[in-house]
């Protein structure tokens, strides 16, 4: 491999030159934002476990509502109302497919960053018309989705100011 100052083509392991001073190309995104492609990483990796397992408790909140509508409590005067039953089928479906979406994050397909960010923000709506249901877990749903939405939209690009 051959290199020098004046930035000369360098050739890499494979037979390709490379412009520049360095004898390996480096990733952009890890280069334009400061950060490391590790750590991107590991931010998209902990928002697609978080998309499965709201998917999980989604599905699971959707199943209880279906066969056992009375184990959630109704309180009567709330703006939104819906039956226990119309719920559990909402829960049941999206927790489907934020699970399928949270696979296909980890998996790293770009399509699924975006339809789970978009997913993510139908879940923390759902949430937020079953607080009255469940209230507390219900804004800790929507915390993570908040988080989740926020992880799969940085695209670990630097805005110059």
């Amino acid at each position: 491999m051959s290199s020098s100052a004046e930035g000369t083509a360098a050739t890499g392991p494979r037979g390709r030159e490379y412009a520049g001073t360095y004898d390996y190309p480096r990733r952009a995104d890890a280069y334009e934002t400061g950060r490391t492609s590790v750590g991107v990483g590991i931010v998209r990796g902990l928002a697609g476990f978080l998309l499965i397992l709201n998917g999980i408790w989604g599905f699971l909140v959707g199943l209880a509502a279906i066969i056992r509508g009375g184990f959630f409590v109704v309180h009567h005067g709330y703006a939104y109302t819906w039956s226990t039953t119309g719920w559990g089928w909402l829960q049941l479906i999206l927790g489907c497919v934020l699970f399928a979406a949270g696979v296909s994050v980890l998996l790293g397909m770009l399509w699924a960053r975006i339809l789970g960010a978009v997913l993510a923000g139908f879940s923390a709506i759902a949430s937020f018309m079953f607080i009255p249901y469940y209230p507390i877990w219900s804004i800790v749903v929507i915390a993570t989705d908040l988080f989740i939405v926020w992880a799969l939209l940085s695209g670990g690009r630097r805005q110059t100011a």
